[in-house]
C-alpha cells in the first residue's frame, strides 16, 4: 500500500498516527481532544470578549484578538486529519488536499509570528512613546498590518505550493505526521527538490527568521527606555504590560526551533518523539495564549467574567 507511483490518479498520501503505539491510538486521542477543545473554546471566547467589550476596543486587543482568530485557524487545520487518523484511522489523503492544508498550516503559523512581531511594536509604543500611541496605532493602521500579514503569507507560500505541484512522487507516500508539513511532504520525492527546499527556507527566514531579531530588538528598546524610568513601581509596572506578550513569544518560538533542531539532528530519536513533538508545537500556543491573557491582563479576565456570569444570569 505504501508503493505507487504519481502517475496512478488520484495521488494518495498515507498519514501516520503515533508510531509504535498504534494499540493505544484511541486513549492517545483523548489528551488530544481535550487540547483542541481547550484551544478552540478559548480562543473563541477572547474574539467574543474583544467583539463585544467596547472597552476593549483598543489596539493592543485588536492584535490580541488577531492572535486568537490565527490559533484558532491553526487548529481547525490540522483538527479533522488529526483526530481521523487517531480516532478512525482514517490515514488517506489525497495530493491536493494536503498541499491546500500545508498551505494553510504554513501560512496561520507565519502569521502568528507576524502578529507576535505587530504585538511587540504595541508593547514598544505604549512604553517608549506613550503620547503618540493613539496617533500611531490608528485603526487604519491596525487594519493595513493586518493586510500586510496577508499578503506576506500568500506571497511567501504561492511559489512553494506551485513547485510542490510540479514535483514527482514515485516512492514511499508514509507521512510522517498526522498532517501534510512541507519538509515531510517534498522528502518523498523521486524528483530533485533543491528549489523546493530553498523557496522553504526562504518563506522561514523572511517572516519567522525576521520577525524573532525585530522582537528581540523591540524589547531590547523597551528594557533600555524602563531602565530609565526612576521610580521602581513605574518600571513594575511597565514590565508587567509585557509579561503575557513575552509569554506567548516564548510557547510559540521555543517548540518552533526545538521541532527543527529535532527533524535535523534527531534522526536517532524514536519515530513518536518527532509525530509528539510535531503535535505540541501546533497545539500549545492556541491552548497556551488564552489562558496566559485571561490571567495575566485584568481588562480580559473582568469582561470574561461578566460575559460568563451574564450567561449564567440568563439561563
Amino acid at each position: 500500500v505504501t508503493e505507487r507511483c504519481s502517475n496512478a490518479s488520484p495521488l494518495i498520501f498515507f498519514l501516520t498516527g503515533i508510531p509504535g503505539l498504534r494499540a493505544a491510538q484511541v486513549w492517545i486521542s483523548i489528551p488530544f481532544c481535550l487540547l483542541y477543545v481547550l484551544a478552540l473554546s478559548g480562543n473563541s471566547l477572547i474574539l467574543l470578549v474583544v467583539f463585544r467589550e467596547q472597552s476593549l476596543h483598543e489596539p493592543m486587543y485588536y492584535f490580541l484578538s488577531m492572535l486568537s482568530a490565527t490559533d484558532l485557524s491553526l487548529s481547525l487545520c490540522t483538527l479533522s486529519t488529526t483526530l481521523g487518523v487517531l480516532w478512525f484511522d482514517a490515514q488517506e489523503i489525497n495530493l491536493n488536499a494536503c498541499i491546500s492544508q500545508m498551505f494553510f498550516l504554513h501560512g496561520f503559523t507565519f502569521m502568528e509570528s507576524g502578529v507576535l512581531l505587530a504585538m511587540a511594536f504595541d508593547r514598544f509604543i505604549a512604553i517608549c512613546d506613550p503620547l503618540r500611541y493613539t496617533t500611531i496605532l490608528t485603526n487604519a493602521r491596525i487594519t493595513q498590518i493586518g493586510v500586510i500579514m496577508l499578503i506576506r503569507i500568500v506571497a511567501v507560500m504561492l511559489p512553494v505550493v506551485l513547485f510542490v505541484k510540479r514535483l514527482t512522487f514515485c516512492s514511499s507516500l508514509v507521512l510522517s505526521h498526522s498532517y501534510c508539513y512541507h519538509v515531510d511532504l517534498i522528502q518523498l520525492s523521486c524528483t530533485d527538490n533543491r528549489i523546493n527546499s530553498i523557496l522553504g527556507l526562504f518563506a522561514l527566514f523572511s517572516t519567522t527568521g525576521f520577525d524573532c531579531p525585530c522582537i528581540l530588538l523591540s524589547y531590547i528598546l523597551i528594557i533600555r527606555s524602563v531602565l530609565s524610568i526612576a521610580s521602581s513601581e513605574e518600571r513594575r509596572k511597565a514590565f508587567n504590560t509585557c509579561v503575557s506578550h513575552i509569554s506567548a513569544v516564548a510557547i510559540f518560538y521555543i517548540p518552533l526551533i526545538s521541532l527543527s533542531l529535532v527533524h535535523r539532528y534527531g534522526r536517532s530519536a524514536p519515530p513518536f518523539v518527532h509525530t509528539i513533538m510535531a503535535n505540541v508545537f501546533l497545539l500549545i500556543p492556541p491552548v497556551l495564549n488564552p489562558i496566559i491573557y485571561s490571567v495575566k491582563t485584568k481588562q480580559i479576565r473582568k469582561a470574561i467574567i461578566r460575559i460568563l456570569f451574564q450567561k449564567q444570569s440568563q439561563i
